[in-house]
């Protein structure tokens, strides 16, 4: 038998909320039997939608949340109406508090990176969250980040990547050693802006601390699964 694990829903984040979210958590029910979910958002939507799903409803608690963020806002608004009452906030928070061990939320990307920002803290010595995508390739599933969480970083947070990516790929992947690659417009070291080929150093002098570097690697590498992280 599996571990059961607890799952801290944001039921009214995204597109079709919170019947899209509630089906979808139904399916992972099925998926994953021993599963319990907490479900953060507005009792009168969420609980008749519950009773379509006889599986679903006994592992299921339901916590009312009159806040709902909406896709269009902006992190910091989001932050301002929605910190310790929104759906989104809560459903982070439900971790924070070790009530959960997960948090998922399809709704406001960036107000979700901020909240989670805020509520979570970054790990030590990581100066700022990445998204990360499992992606399929000809050889396995892969880790690429960061997906969007920001639109440029530095050497740094390129080798905060590299250790948040390595550490997932660990964990999913049952990997002691992953490789890393840094994506470039070019494989040769000569090649790249100043700051990848700084960040390319610097993982190159820590490689053996969890992960392999593998150096830098191109788009087409991504697909054919060259390394366990991008």
């Amino acid at each position: 038998m599996t571990d059961s694990i607890t799952i801290s829903v944001d039921a009214m984040g995204g597109d079709n909320a919170p019947r899209a979210v509630i089906h979808g958590a139904y399916l992972a029910l099925k998926e994953r039997k021993n599963t319990r979910f907490i479900f953060h958002g507005i009792k009168e939507q969420i609980d008749p939608l519950l009773e379509e799903y006889p599986a679903l409803k006994p592992v299921s608690d339901v916590r009312q949340c009159d806040v709902v963020i909406a896709m269009d806002e902006k992190p910091s608004q989001a932050l301002r109406k929605g910190r310790g009452v929104s759906s989104m906030w809560m459903a982070i928070e439900a971790v924070k508090n070790k009530e959960a061990d997960v948090a998922i939320s399809g709704g406001n990307t960036g107000a979700l990176m901020a909240m989670a920002t805020f509520c979570l803290r970054p790990m030590e010595g990581i100066s700022r969250p990445g998204i990360a995508a499992i992606w399929p390739t000809e050889r396995s599933d892969i880790i690429v980040l960061d997906m969007g969480a920001t639109i440029g970083a530095d050497a740094k947070q390129l080798v905060d990547y590299a250790i948040l990516g390595s550490a997932l790929a660990r964990s999913l992947f049952d990997s002691s050693n992953p490789t890393v690659g840094l994506l470039n417009v070019g494989t040769e070291e000569v090649k790249g802006l100043d700051y990848i080929k700084e960040a390319g150093k610097i993982l190159s002098d820590a490689s053996g601390a969890g992960f392999t570097y593998h150096g830098f690697v191109e788009g087409s590498d991504i697909g054919k699964g060259t390394v366990d992280v991008v």
